[in-house]
């Protein structure tokens, strides 16, 4: 037994080792991949924001037909507009919470502002909320900062997308907010064009003074206005600005002229030992070849041309030339990343070749499913070499050659 653990020991597969393949095989099971943690925290934050929703309805619904009868139709609108607020920032909650199932960064810099935004008030106001919405929306909150990698997916269009919906949003937040308030500011709101006014006053921060909160309540719902809207400008010239800030100073600093045609080039994806020794091999023979890789931490050659962002992502490999290079090569150690890949190549350019690395044996015939047009499995083959050496068996070369290569057939 002690010979045991010390062999372990020494191969490193120790406890962590098992727990690591434990929680990959029930990954692959479970296809965690495409819905973990992202698609768990937009299903939370939805459900959060379907209970703000909540709350601004009952208060509107309060009323009888014989309020509505006896006392006109203004019963009927002032109870409707009671919890449109809380509704507003509900439905505003909802539509991000579709901005993180996609990964979005702007979506999920949005969401953790607006859960302090509402954390810090919900704090300040302790009477109008429960303890347990209060330590749901901490949980949240907390839960998405520490899952603040997954969301690395940004484009100049969903932005722009994201950045009007939020803007729309916070300012019918301030509208129908502060005619909900208008009797507690000096003087009243009585009318939406001046709760339009006040609202674009708030968020600009002009603050001419004609209209000012007297109650705390009122302050309280002031200060959630200006902290919404100068978050929302802020993130949303972030959204739009940077990525097109971000490409401009690419090219500045010396991008190569070569990396930024990319087109008759190769594309590796995957930050493995293969990946780096193919792109060796075809920078010797004078080929083209782009990295894209999931970090700019990835350990690609100096000078080598590198895409950020995820390599299933139509976009992403849009910005690498992926529908005009000669091959899109899928290198990763992780086999579910490869065929993604080799999935989003079929939808993007069909006619642009593609290889797929695999690295367990029982992932093979799934990675056949897919139809890249070449399947290289270097581990495999390493595996099947060592027992047929031990066990005596006669090596041939082309069965070797069929072990490591899978054609399309």
């Amino acid at each position: 037994m002690p010979h045991h653990r010390d062999f372990s020991r020494a191969l490193d597969v120790g406890l962590p080792e098992r727990a690591r393949r434990i929680y990959g095989a029930v990954s692959r099971r479970l296809g965690l991949e495409r819905w973990f943690p992202h698609g768990l925290l937009a299903a939370l934050t939805a459900l959060f924001a379907v209970s703000k929703i909540l709350q601004g309805l009952p208060p509107s619904l309060q009323f009888s037909l014989a309020d509505v009868v006896g006392r006109g139709h203004a019963t009927l609108a002032r109870a409707a507009l009671h919890g449109v607020p809380s509704a507003v920032f509900g439905a505003f909650v909802l539509i991000l919470a579709a901005g993180l199932a996609l990964r979005s960064r702007f979506a999920w810099a949005m969401v953790i502002l607006m859960l302090a935004a509402n954390l810090f008030l919900s704090v300040s106001h302790t009477a109008a909320v429960s303890g347990l919405m209060l330590g749901y929306n901490a949980l949240l909150l907390l839960l998405l900062l520490v899952a603040y990698q997954v969301f690395s997916r940004s484009s100049l269009a969903s932005g722009t997308l994201f950045a009007v919906t939020s803007m729309v949003a916070v300012l019918l937040y301030g509208v129908f907010g502060s005619y909900r308030l208008g009797a507690d500011f000096n003087p009243p709101i009585t009318d939406f064009p001046t709760a339009l006014y006040f609202s674009v006053e708030t968020m600009s921060t002009v603050g001419y003074g004609d209209i000012t909160p007297r109650t705390v309540e009122a302050r309280l719902f002031v200060v959630s206005v200006i902290v919404l809207g100068i978050s929302v400008f802020a993130a949303s010239l972030s959204a739009v600005l940077m990525p097109l800030i971000n490409r401009r100073i690419a090219r500045l600093l010396g991008a190569k002229e070569e990396g930024m045609q990319r087109s008759g080039h190769f594309i590796i994806v995957g930050d493995t030992a293969l990946a780096r020794n193919t792109y060796q091999a075809l920078r010797e023979r004078k080929q083209h070849v782009t990295f894209v890789q999931s970090s700019a931490d990835a350990r690609v050659e100096e000078g080598a041309d590198l895409v950020v962002g995820d390599a299933s992502d139509l976009e992403v490999l849009r910005e690498a030339g992926a529908q005009h290079a000669k091959a899109v090569l899928a290198l990763s150690d992780d086999d579910s990343v490869n065929a993604f890949v080799v999935l989003a190549m079929r939808e993007l350019a069909e006619n642009v070749k593609t290889v797929a690395a695999v690295n367990r044996s029982r992932n093979l015939a799934s990675l056949k499913r897919v139809h890249p047009d070449l399947i290289i499995a270097p581990q495999i083959l390493g595996g099947e070499m060592l027992a047929m050496a031990l066990s005596g068996e006669q090596l041939d070369s082309g069965d070797l050659l069929d072990r490591l290569l899978h054609f399309r057939s």
